[in-house]
Formats: structure tokens, sequence, C-alpha cells
């Protein structure tokens, strides 16, 4: 079977062809970074525009010299409003001008599939999906940071999150303030994956605050605090760092900024893999199942793979190339995970909140 798949939730105008949701046909992905560096950050005007005008094009060259589809599978949520609009109204005329059903996907549980997803031409297939249930998920991306249990697959329900900013938009925000520039995750990997390999980690780093928040929060909703995340204050504690310092051009011309980044950068990934420790503990797992575009970091693969070790658990990362937002983790997943479909699809509007496991 071969669906194809739309993903427009945030600022990539992605598709991609993919058969028995795990071979890759085609994987077509328009980055709208330029587009954004000017601001900082993603501006959901420009993005939804940039969608309205590239989406076609995207959707053409997926198709290009593929066998017909079978269906047409698309991100309803979450994500940026204005955006996701654009991409559902191309999926629904799609799917009614090839005449096949359309499937409507979770954005985050997308990412929870993409170790799953091979090339043509792989030399060693990715391994059953079977045989990494049950399984803790996490996703961190720009927009979210989630770890969900996994019984079977197809099965989610989240047992922590982040409580305010994902990890991606932490690494963003500390980029913007130390004035490195937009994206900021893979230059603040960078800079530390530098910094580290001349100074010793433990008698170099700033000790900024790990972002346990504390028991009876509201914000936890039900969660237990040791299996949630909140990064304002980390972000205020390098904000008043930078200020009491003389700013971030001082720092720059006192070469103070490698070490601030690294030190930065391990708060984050310590408290991230803290949380995956605790959840890993809860339950007998058989594998750990990262996806979402922060799992490109490469001090966070380190170390997940070292709690991975620990927990006698198979570590399930995606190639590079999927890890950011991609058509083939929406066409992959809709093979296996089907939201809404068909009629209900068609009236289906976007869902900007669409909660795990909905």
């Amino acid at each position: 079977m071969r669906i194809i798949g739309i993903e427009t939730s945030c600022d990539e105008t992605a598709a991609a062809v993919v058969e028995d949701g795990c071979r890759v046909v085609s994987n077509v992905v328009y980055t709208q970074i330029p587009l954004h560096v000017p601001y900082g950050g993603v501006v959901p005007e420009i993005a939804s525009r940039a969608h309205v005008e590239k989406i076609g094009e995207v959707v053409r060259n997926a198709l290009a010299g593929c066998a017909p589809v079978d269906a047409v599978a698309v991100t309803y949520g979450p994500g940026l409003s204005p955006a996701l609009i654009v991409g559902l109204n191309a999926a629904k005329g799609l799917a009614r001008g090839l005449g096949v059903p359309l499937i409507g996907v979770n954005h985050i549980e997308a990412h929870l599939h993409t170790p799953f997803l091979h090339d043509e031409g792989d030399d060693r297939p990715v391994p059953g999906i079977d045989c990494a249930m049950p399984a803790l998920g996490l996703a961190v991306s720009g927009g979210h940071t989630t770890w969900v249990d996994m019984p079977s697959y197809g099965e989610y329900s989240i047992v922590g999150q982040t409580l305010d900013d994902a990890a991606g938009e932490a690494f963003d925000k500390a980029a913007k303030l130390l004035e490195l520039g937009y994206p900021g995750g893979p230059k603040i990997d960078r800079i530390a994956r530098e910094y580290l390999s001349r100074v010793p980690r433990s008698s170099s780093l700033i000790p900024f605050p790990k972002g346990r928040p504390r028991e009876g929060v509201s914000a936890l909703a039900g969660l237990p605090a040791e299996l949630c995340v909140s990064f304002s204050g980390l972000k205020t504690a390098l904000l008043r760092h930078v200020q009491q310092n003389g700013g971030a051009a001082k720092l720059a011309s006192d070469g103070e900024v490698p070490r601030i980044v690294a030190s930065y950068q391990e708060a984050i990934v310590q408290a991230v893999a803290d949380r995956t420790r605790r959840a890993l503990s809860r339950r007998g797992y058989r594998s750990l199942i990262v996806g979402g575009g922060v799992s490109l970091n490469s001090r966070l693969r380190e170390v997940l793979s070292e709690v991975a070790g620990d927990a006698g658990v198979e570590l399930r990362l995606a190639k590079p190339k999927y890890c950011g937002d991609n058509g083939a983790m929406i066409a992959g997943l809709a093979y296996y995970r089907r939201n809404v479909v068909g009629d209900e699809a068609m009236a289906a509007d976007v869902n900007p909140c669409l909660e795990v496991g909905a």
C-alpha cells in the first residue's frame, strides 16, 4: 500500500510517498528557514503564505515517477493553525482528485514513527516494529518535549512533558539572547561540541538549573512532576547571567560564549535524560524510541545512548533526514494509525492543540 503524506504544521512544506508504512519511495521538503531568520523565529503568517506558494510544487515532485497512491495522509494537529490549514485543504483536494481515502495523522505521534523509516536500497532493513514494543517514546522538537508510553504500536499515552517551552524552543531563545542567529539548535550543538572537545566538562560548566517542577503545580495536570520539565527557570538564569556579565557582545569579545552555550545545552540534555531515565524505570520497556528535530543534537544522542544502555533497552533513533518535520513520517504512521479517516477526515478541521493518543 502506497500513501502520500503531507506535512505543514510549522515551517516545513513537505510531502512523501511511503510504501507499507516504512519504505520511503520519495521525500520532498521545502524549508522556510531563510524566510524566518530576520525575525529569530517562525512567524505564522509568513509560514502559511510560503506553504500556499510551495505546496503544489512539493506534492507534484513527491508524486513524480511513483505508482498510483492508495491514500492521502495529512497532519491535522498539533501545530500552527494557519500552517495546518494549508496542508489539510491541499490534502482534501488531492484525495478527492485521486479518488482515494484521506487519513488525518497526529504530528507528535508521527515523529515517533521516524526510527522505522528506511529508504529504497538500504543494505540493512530497519528492525520490525513489533519487536520494539512496549516502548517509551520521546518526542523532542522545537514545539514539543513529550514522554509517551507505548504498550503496543498505535497506543499512546503521555506520561510526562514540558510545562512551558519545548527543548528546541529553549535552544532558539538562548541563541537569540546570545546573538548567535536562527535556528539556534544546530549552532549551539556545534559551538558546545567544539568547546567540550577542548575543555573537561566537569571543571568548566556553569551550574544552570535542570528544570524540575514542584509537586502539586497545577500545570502538571495530573502528570508526575518527576517526569515533567520546565525550561522557564533555565532561560531566566541565562538571561541574568548575560546581563550580570556585560551583555552578549562583551561575553563574545571575552570568549565566554562557548562555555555558556555548552553549560546551557548540558542543562537541557541532562534534564531530558533525567526524566527519560525515571520513565524507563517505571515499567519493563524493550526500547526507547526518539523522534523530532532536537534528536539530532549530538550531546543528547550521546547521553540517551548511555541512559538506554543503563536501562537495558534498545535506543531507536531516526536517520538525520527524518528527524525534522517531513511527509514520510506522516505517510508512514498513517499505514498503522489513523486518527481520522474517510468522510470523518474530509469533514475534519485542524486541531492546533491535538493531544497524543486522541
